[in-house]
């Protein structure tokens, strides 16, 4: 009877001690915002966790918002764009509210770097997660974050929705001869170079025209072309340029006729070309 007794408890005690070790207090999704900090550069980030531990990310950039007080905002609206068009359930994704407020366009760039060396190089430890493969995927002047990211880092693959501005000296020149409304991104390029008659080069040099070599990734580009007159007028040369790039990874271009600068989250052909590139890499 002794004996007996002792080997029920035994098998309770095993039984308990199996339940404790797999236990995971990561092992629940959930979504927060959080502050990270990588290099001595801080910025925050909307994480959203499907419940699995070894996860494939997608990093999503919001576009334009301007002022600094709508970017968490904008960085979950942009997570739940993305999410709704993505047919796996089981990537986390990482949205990053960089901010743009009194910045010079594309400053910000350190920001959005940052982020992704996070995910590569600390989320891990941070999460108790393992992190495999990395997406980046951007709308707007998210686009041409993670474009310019993509001449900087490898990762596995980025897309691009209606990525801008191309070409700052353009726009600017129209804002500066009164033909559009002034805007505080060329108000401060303004201020900090002079006008784009006198002085284009600083301008150029931040246009996504700029950065049209190099990419570390395959990367697909989505582009309505209904958008507005400044992004389609120099689309045709962004397009060419890439695509005669020689030191680029697959450059792919859908362009939809028709749709406007959202394309990427309106279209069908989008959203099936948007899962193929993510799932073939």
């Amino acid at each position: 009877m002794k004996i007996r007794l002792i080997f029920y408890i035994a098998i309770l005690l095993f039984s308990c001690k199996k339940e404790e070790d797999s236990f995971n207090p990561f092992s629940t999704p959930y979504k927060l915002t959080k502050s990270i900090n990588y290099n001595n550069i801080q910025v925050d980030v909307v994480i959203d966790k499907p419940a699995n531990n070894e996860v494939d990310v997608l990093m999503t950039f919001h576009g334009t918002v301007m002022t600094d007080d709508k970017i968490i905002e904008a960085a979950n609206n942009t997570l739940d764009n993305f999410k709704i068009i993505l047919d796996r359930k089981d990537m986390m994704l990482v949205s990053v509210a960089y901010p743009e407020e009194n910045l010079l366009m594309g400053d910000n760039i350190l920001h959005s770097e940052a982020a992704l060396l996070w995910v590569k190089n600390k989320a891990d430890q941070e999460l108790g997660i393992r992190v495999k493969k990395i997406f980046l995927a951007g709308h707007s002047q998210g686009g041409y974050l993670v474009t310019r990211l993509n001449t900087m880092h490898q990762t596995n693959g980025v897309i691009a929705n209606a990525p801008g501005p191309l070409n700052l000296v353009y726009r600017c020149q129209l804002e500066e001869n009164r033909q559009i409304p002034m805007s505080s991104t060329c108000n401060l390029l303004k201020n900090m170079y002079g006008s784009t008659t006198n002085n284009p080069d600083p301008y150029h040099k931040r246009s996504l025209l700029n950065f049209t070599n190099g990419f570390k990734a395959d990367i697909l580009f989505v582009q309505g072309l209904n958008d507005s007159a400044i992004q389609m007028y120099s689309w045709p040369n962004f397009k060419r340029d890439v695509l005669n790039c020689s030191n680029c990874q697959q450059s792919q271009f859908l362009e939809l006729t028709g749709l406007g600068h959202s394309s990427l989250f309106t279209s069908a052909e989008a959203k099936t070309a948007f899962n193929l590139f993510i799932q073939s890499r």
